[in-house]
């Protein structure tokens, strides 16, 4: 009774081994389709993931910034007319920070704007600025 139930399993294992060589047309057009699907949703989280990165480095750039003008006022008195002249700022490839001074001593304020500009080219839509009395905020464009 076992082997011919063995036999028959074996039997029918075989016959469908036979006929079933391959993917239809109809499966394989299906796979496509969900992988573009899944590349449609991707893609644009994936660059959106990228933006929020970039203006990410930028304001923690900026705030550094601001930290280091700040100490560097209370160690010397005086703020500092550029941002190069920060001595505990190091400046990325990737970020252009510009520190502005207005006013006179002992009433003078500052901002500092930072660009993401990878290679030297600023790329728009992620400029922030921070000033002596503020957090960091994305200016409005008109």
């Amino acid at each position: 009774m076992v082997t011919r139930v063995q036999d028959a399993l074996a039997a029918r294992r075989n016959a469908a081994g036979d006929r079933e060589k391959g993917f239809t047309l109809i499966e394989l057009l299906v796979v496509v389709l969900i992988i573009g699907v899944l590349a449609a949703i991707a893609i644009p989280i994936y660059l959106g993931q990228q933006d929020t990165a970039k203006d990410n480095a930028v304001k923690a750039a900026i705030t550094n910034a601001k930290t280091a003008v700040v100490a560097q006022y209370v160690v010397d008195g005086v703020l500092p007319t550029a941002i190069g002249d920060v001595d505990a700022f190091t400046s990325s490839d990737d970020i252009d920070v510009v520190l502005a001074v207005t006013g006179t001593a002992p009433n003078q304020h500052f901002t500092v704007t930072g660009n993401w500009a990878p290679g030297g080219t600023v790329v728009t839509g992620h400029t922030w600025v921070i000033s002596d009395t503020g957090a960091a905020t994305k200016p409005t464009t008109p």
